[in-house]
């Protein structure tokens, strides 16, 4: 459990070798975590630390059966990824593409797939077994919904998700309160967010994070086909919050600030260390498989 292993230690843990900087765009060192179009991570959440060891949980957006869906991802910085496959137990997902940690649960967490569907999981012992399956609200037949966050707030729980958009078409980012007694959710607002880079195949978010003060950082991410070329870049992209009203709110910036860029890969998820500034960025590089690395752009 994540409060147990990280603690208010972290704040100060020496985890990244090479920080994310604007325009410095390298992470540490990239880790192959599978070969083929089946391997790529579209969604990823931090589980626990061992020492320098992350442990996490990721997605493939796989959607055909016999196809891993939920995958363990021990990170090192000075070891291979051990990568283990978790057995999924219930209705199968077509193309998940985002995950976060249900705040207060004990091995709980929500899986988005590109259609808006969401699967509540508890992941333990080597199996996903889904709890309840729902819609999120104001989902748009047309839309392919790539990013998706919680957020414990003073006022309940804030889920944040992402229409990815498309070149022309900005992304749409929505938020509302949730309650994870019902899966039941409150009036929801959206606003509209475009990355100025990539510029050419760009999916606007492919995924989102909210830090503690409720800021929001995106991927966002160019995708031609399945063998590339991919860039990628991290947005300072908006604010999320729950107004006098009792109501969910967020704000994209017409303007936002470039945290990171990563060529030649297709960067779709954003996992962050609790009380850090560190975090895991996961790839879904298509026929070249899927990698992740340790990148400094949580906590901002």
């Amino acid at each position: 459990m994540i409060k147990k292993l990280f603690g208010v230690a972290m704040a100060g843990a020496a985890f990244i070798a090479a920080s994310a900087t604007a325009d410095a765009a390298q992470p540490a060192d990239w880790q192959r975590v599978g070969d083929g179009i089946t391997s790529g991570i579209s969604g990823i959440v931090v589980d626990g630390r061992d020492g320098d060891a992350v442990d996490t949980l990721a997605v493939r957006d796989n959607k055909n059966p016999g196809e891993n869906r939920l995958v363990a991802v021990r990170y090192s910085p000075d070891a291979a990824p051990r990568v283990r496959p978790l057995k999924w137990s219930g209705e199968l997902p077509v193309d998940l593409e985002a995950l976060d940690a249900v705040p207060g649960r004990d091995h709980e967490y929500v899986a988005l797939a590109s259609s808006g569907a969401a699967y509540r999981i508890h992941a333990e012992k080597g199996t996903a077994r889904v709890v309840a399956a729902f819609q999120l609200p104001g989902i748009s037949s047309d839309g392919n919904y790539e990013g998706f966050a919680l957020d414990a707030t003073k006022d309940g729980i804030v889920a944040v998700w992402a229409d990815r958009g498309q070149d022309d078409r900005p992304a749409k980012l929505t938020a509302a309160l949730w309650d994870p007694a019902t899966n039941s959710f409150g009036p929801h607002d959206s606003a509209k967010f475009s990355a100025p880079y990539p510029d050419e195949d760009v999916r606007h978010v492919s995924d989102v994070k909210v830090s503690p003060s409720g800021e929001l950082t995106v991927s966002s991410a160019s995708d031609p086909g399945d063998d590339g070329p991919y860039d990628s870049a991290l947005y300072d992209a908006g604010h999320l919050s729950v107004g006098d009203d009792g109501d969910a709110h967020v704000s994209a910036s017409d303007k936002p600030h470039r945290i990171a860029a990563f060529p030649g890969h297709k960067v779709e998820a954003l996992a962050c260390l609790p009380g850090s500034h560190e975090g895991i960025v996961g790839t879904d590089d298509e026929n070249d498989g899927g990698s992740i690395a340790a990148a400094g752009f949580c906590g901002r």
